[in-house]
This record gives structure tokens, C-alpha cells and sequence, in this order.
């Protein structure tokens, strides 16, 4: 059984109408109905707040519906991923490319045309989607920034909703002309990449979404050397009366302090141990 059976049954044991449904999880109708034909798949429950809404008003238990849906997706994900992707649209990439740096532009849509749905492509991409989703997931429950973005595109508080619900459960995969006009092209500014990097820097719209440029940085790092734990570490740990109710956090700083000729005593940690935690030793952020 799916999400659309378990609620058009729930509904007609009720009594109820997919148009009182819609009205409860404040969507329009037309979206109740999509769902319910499967002409829409439901949405990732980590995405939308539609399950709680829909099982609170259909008297489901707890969390079944979000289950249930992403066993579903979970399904439909294998299935997406054996077939090969499909290039973008030819006007969402020309958003893309509208919103990147004018100094960059030539440059990015050269790589792009070279690899149509590449490697770079996607990562820009996918990134302006995380970033707009998490505005637009933020923003879900306040409805003077629903009416706000609403009145940008001409739209109903429902249907900016359902916008919104649709958009969430967007991925780079099925990113459609119509999560540009509503999301990207309001919400984004512009974007600029380091190639050398792939350091990315995302300037949101102040109006509908005040904040600092976004950065995503890619930085290859050495792994870490592994040292032979201290002895006076060891014996610290094991004397409850020196290590006593020692953090896990506080643990592994002290385990982390190096030493160059000198063994330090299981009372230097202690020690170490008094001065973390001491207030004068830090400066308040």
C-alpha cells in the first residue's frame, strides 16, 4: 500500500472530501488531487511539514505517512539512478548562467556546452538549489514571507504552498523551469565559483532573504598522523580520581596535545584538565 491509498482510504472511512484535506493542509485541491493519482510523487518527508498536517487531520497515527513515503521514494530513487541523467533544461541553464558573475559567464558556459550535465554543471547547480531550499524550508510557516514571495510571481498563499512543498522535494535531477521562475531567479543574486578550488560564493536577495553570501569551499587535506598515546595520558584515564567527569570533548583535546622530549605526568593532564574549564583563561566570544 502507498501514500495515496492510505489516505484516499482514511478519507472515505471519514467521510471526507479531498477538497477539506486541502483546506486543512492549507495547499490547493488541485495538488490534493495530483498526489492522490500519483500524478505527483510524495514529497521527501524531511522536506515538507505536508505529513504531520495530513495525519494529524486524518487521525493517522504518529509518523506513518512519512514512513510510508520514504520507502516509496527510496523505491523510485534505485530506479532514477540506473537510468543516465538527463541535461537540464535550456532555460534553467540560461538562469544559471544569468545569475553567475558577468566576468566569469563566457568562461562557465564554455565548460558547460563542452559537458552538457557535467560534473561542474551539477555542482553549481545543485548548490544554488541547497541553498534557496534551506530559505524556503526556513520560511515555510511564516506567512508574511509566503505572501511576500506569493506577490512576487502572482500567486494565491496556497499555491505558493504547494510551490514551495514541490520545490523542496526538488534534486538537480528534476530541477523544472517552473522552481527557476519561483525560487532561483527571486531568491538569487548572483554566484561566482573559484575553477582552480571549486570554491562557490552565493549573494541571496536581501529583500526576501537578508543574510550574509553563502561559501562552499573544497579543500584537500593531509589525514592526520597517528601518534602513540601518551603513558601519563593512559594513567590519567584510568585514576577516577585525577580524570573524574572528564567530557568526551575535553578527552580528546588532551589526548590531541603533543610533546617534544618531555613526558608529561598523568597530574599535567589533570592540571590541563582545571585550566580548560577555568573561565579567566578564555576571552567571552
Amino acid at each position: 500500500m502507498d501514500v495515496s491509498l492510505v489516505i484516499k482510504h482514511r478519507l472515505e472511512e471519514l467521510g471526507l472530501e479531498q477538497r477539506d484535506l486541502a483546506s486543512a493542509v492549507q495547499v490547493t485541491e488541485s495538488y490534493i488531487s495530483q498526489l492522490l493519482t500519483r500524478k505527483k510523487a510524495p514529497p521527501a518527508p524531511n522536506r515538507t511539514d505536508i505529513y504531520d498536517k495530513i495525519g494529524q487531520f486524518l487521525k493517522l497515527p504518529n509518523g506513518e505517512l512519512a514512513k510510508l513515503a520514504d520507502l516509496q521514494r527510496r523505491e523510485e530513487l534505485k530506479r532514477k539512478f540506473v537510468e543516465p541523467p538527463a541535461p537540464l533544461f535550456k532555460e534553467v541553464r540560461g538562469l544559471v548562467l544569468r545569475k553567475c558573475k558577468p566576468d566569469k559567464q563566457e568562461r562557465i558556459r564554455a565548460i558547460f556546452e563542452k559537458q552538457p550535465f557535467g560534473e561542474l554543471e551539477r555542482l553549481v547547480t545543485q548548490k544554488l538549489l541547497d541553498v534557496v531550499k534551506r530559505v524556503a524550508k526556513e520560511e515555510l510557516e511564516s506567512e508574511n514571507w509566503l505572501h511576500l514571495v506569493a506577490g512576487l510571481s502572482n500567486r494565491s498563499y496556497e499555491e505558493m504552498r504547494v510551490a514551495i512543498l514541490e520545490f523542496l522535494d526538488t534534486d538537480v535531477f528534476d530541477v523544472s523551469i517552473e522552481n527557476c521562475v519561483s525560487f532561483l531567479d527571486p531568491l538569487i543574486e548572483s554566484w561566482d565559483i573559484d575553477l582552480p578550488t571549486f570554491g562557490v560564493e552565493i549573494v541571496l536577495n536581501r529583500r526576501v532573504a537578508p543574510g550574509q553570501p553563502k561559501k562552499f569551499e573544497f579543500v584537500e587535506k593531509e589525514p592526520e598522523r597517528a601518534f602513540a598515546e601518551e603513558p601519563g595520558f593512559t594513567e590519567f584515564l584510568r585514576d577516577a580520581s585525577l580524570r573524574g567527569d572528564a567530557s568526551e570533548q575535553e578527552i580528546e583535546f588532551l589526548k590531541k596535545l603533543r610533546f617534544t622530549g618531555k613526558r608529561p605526568t598523568p597530574l599535567y593532564y589533570y592540571r590541563e584538565l582545571q585550566n580548560l574549564r577555568d573561565p579567566l583563561h578564555f576571552r567571552t566570544p
